[in-house]
């Protein structure tokens, strides 16, 4: 089994490039994130054509995240119990049963910045989200995977110096990070398929793409049962290359049996 995650940054924008990356790429499952498109809106025929089943959670403009599987798509859930609202709850989540292992696509908050209330409502999400994850964990194999716009370490950033006051560094949230991990998660790491570093983001502005100045945010997690049958994992660089890409590059991870 193949497997990605990736933050496409509006999937209609994407499309096309989208829609490549499947036939070449050959997933058997993707977690999307930044969707951008209401339920119902979703291009689930486009990407029927290429044997697709789509499970999508959207809010329009914003938010927005979907699984893609050739691997058949069971008992679908919107967000996760007891998933804080800001002040509605939004379209941060999505789960199903692919191919005999339960994948989550999230879309972690952003954060804004330490004194904003989306701080405290991020910190907030991945708590509930950790809480929410115990039960599924122990019921069977487990992907989470997705933007969690946090760098796990300042390995991560390619300038922590430059992170100073800032989120996605924080130690309130590389705790968070960190406690979703402690219950039983394991990191799957990715070699970069190109370049010097895994990162998986890099701003579209001042040339920082071509720079390698990034920041590795999309992060998979697994059940042990589901890491033990890693065979590779690498961050694709190619997809973020070329006009019209998205901000972020997809992690694909393979799996034996």
């Amino acid at each position: 089994m193949r497997f990605a995650t990736w933050n496409v940054n509006s999937v209609k924008a994407r499309l096309p490039r989208l829609l490549d990356w499947l036939a070449t790429t050959a997933p058997d499952v993707v977690c999307l994130q930044e969707t951008k498109v209401a339920d119902g809106a979703f291009p689930e025929k486009e990407v029927a054509e290429l044997g697709y089943a789509t499970a999508a959670y959207g809010q329009g403009r914003w938010n927005g995240v979907a699984l893609l599987s050739r691997a058949g798509i069971e008992d679908v859930r919107h967000g996760f119990a007891g998933v804080p609202g800001y002040p509605d709850p939004e379209a941060r989540a999505i789960s199903a049963r692919c191919g005999g292992i339960r994948f989550m696509s999230v879309y972690v908050p952003n954060g804004r910045s330490p004194e904003d209330p989306h701080y405290t409502y991020k910190l907030d999400w991945l708590s509930t989200l950790r809480d929410a994850l115990i039960p599924d964990l122990a019921a069977g194999p487990l992907v989470v995977a997705g933007d969690w716009n946090v760098a796990p370490t300042d390995a991560d950033v390619w300038d922590i110096g430059l992170f100073a006051g800032a989120t996605h560094v924080t130690p309130p949230e590389r705790e968070a990070l960190a406690a979703i991990r402690g219950i039983g998660l394991a990191e799957v790491p990715a070699r970069p398929l190109k370049g010097d570093h895994p990162y998986t983001y890099w701003d579209y502005r001042a040339g920082m793409f071509h720079q390698n100045k990034g920041m590795r945010i999309d992060i998979v997690h697994a059940s042990a049962d589901v890491a033990e049958r890693v065979t590779d994992a690498y961050v694709d660089r190619e997809a973020r290359k070329g006009k019209g890409p998205s901000d972020h590059a997809p992690v694909v991870v393979d799996l034996n049996g």
